[in-house]
């Protein structure tokens, strides 16, 4: 398992996920603009949590796609923990406890290890089985 470089890509996903939620913040199309940001980030994490394990599997093909969309969470989270918590929450009113105890923190943590399980299963899996592995 190639750790580091797992967490590097859960941090490049992490990036254009708060990018993403900044963006869509900003774009006033609903009157709650916390839940527009939120439900486009739902939609958003599927392909950028797709497009993570791409880049992983391009040159490790041993790590489970539940190892991997952990990792890939515990990046974001660590980075949550460390930046959006404090800057982008508390300033305005939010809290750790509001945040990782939402329901929408853990839809998306959900989706995190489901899209890469999905991934490794769908992309991973075969390759291993045509050529021997697993």
């Amino acid at each position: 398992m190639k750790t580091v470089r797992a967490l590097a890509i859960g941090i490049l996903v992490w990036i254009l996920g708060v990018s993403a939620f900044t963006a869509l913040y900003e774009v006033p199309f609903m009157e709650n603009r916390y839940l527009q940001a939120n439900i486009g980030l739902a939609l958003v994490v599927p392909p950028l949590v797709w497009l993570g394990a791409w880049l992983y599997y391009r040159k490790a093909k041993s790590t489970h796609g539940i190892k991997l969309g952990l990792l890939l969470l515990l990046a974001s989270a660590t980075l949550d923990a460390l930046i959006t918590v404090p800057f982008l929450m508390i300033p305005y009113g939010g809290s750790y406890a509001s945040f990782f105890g939402s329901a929408d923190f853990w839809l998306i943590a959900f989706e995190f290890v489901l899209v890469a399980l999905g991934y490794w299963y769908f992309k991973v899996r075969p390759v291993q089985k045509a050529h021997g592995s697993n």
